[in-house]
């Protein structure tokens, strides 16, 4: 069995030249990941809707999200007013 004769210093095969490499022009476009809280029936909502065009359920919810983005589309917010307690 022959064994791995590169040292530690030479991470690289000789065949792989990153020299005249340049930097991704698409690292601006790549994805971030964050944490949200959304309420089950929403993820249910859009688990049942990936299933229909076969797509994972968090890229339909970035598409959707680009969507209204691009569209500069609003929520309609519809606050619920409550009373405020008097503090005695």
């Amino acid at each position: 069995m022959k064994r791995n004769t590169m040292n530690k210093k030479d991470d690289m095969l000789p065949e792989y030249d990153f020299s005249n490499s340049v930097k991704n022009p698409y690292v601006k476009l790549l994805k971030k990941t964050v944490t949200i809280r959304l309420e089950e029936n929403i993820i249910e909502y859009f688990k049942e809707l990936a299933l229909q065009f076969n797509i994972p359920y968090q890229s339909l919810i970035n598409m959707y999200l680009s969507d209204c983005a691009k569209n500069k589309v609003k929520p309609s917010i519809n606050w619920i007013k409550s009373e405020k307690k008097k503090v005695s």
